[in-house]
């Protein structure tokens, strides 16, 4: 019989070793898991905060393009982007050098005059008549004449006026 008893308790050891193995890995699975939820959690966290941010984009964007929609006008700040024109859009979402330009050529259509060279809208802005100066007019009327906001004659002499444009890549340029 001590033969047999001997047999049950290596069996019995056999038994207990592998059941520490399987708590050891049972303990180790359960760290992987408690991971893995919490990564989950912080998944199913992001995905509805963007659903919640998207919604909240969304309405806002409806009620601007709205039927009744209220004009929202962001602060221009020196160096923005000409925005394309459009029916309704102020002149205020415009950087001041670009509404500066505007207020001069419609001074000047409101005084019954016709269309101006850039040489003489930096003149009267007051910036003088260097050919520098003259060429960073002309580049920001040439821009608001590209996006609508004035009109480009043949001459090269631009004028006040409005125009809608379709323009592809408005915001490349600034």
């Amino acid at each position: 019989m001590a033969s047999v008893l001997g047999m049950l308790e290596e069996r019995e050891a056999a038994a207990r070793v592998r059941v520490e193995g399987l708590r050891e890995e049972a303990a180790r699975l359960a760290e992987v898991l408690e991971a893995a939820e919490i990564e989950l959690d912080r998944r199913v966290i992001a995905r509805e905060e963007l659903v919640e941010a998207l919604a909240v984009s969304a309405a806002e964007t409806a009620a601007v393009t709205g039927a009744e929609r209220e004009t929202v006008v962001p602060s221009p700040v020196p160096g923005s982007v000409v925005p394309p024109w459009r029916d309704g859009l102020p002149v205020a979402v415009l950087a001041p050098d670009y509404q500066r330009i505007l207020g001069v050529l419609e001074e000047r259509r409101s005084a019954g005059k016709g269309p101006v060279m850039a040489k003489e809208i930096a003149a009267e802005l007051g910036l003088g008549t260097m050919p520098g100066k003259v060429e960073g007019v002309r580049s920001k009327a040439r821009r608001l004449a590209e996006r609508g906001w004035l009109l480009l004659e043949a001459s090269g002499m631009f004028s006040a006026g409005r125009r809608p444009v379709a323009v592809p890549d408005a915001g490349s340029s600034v």
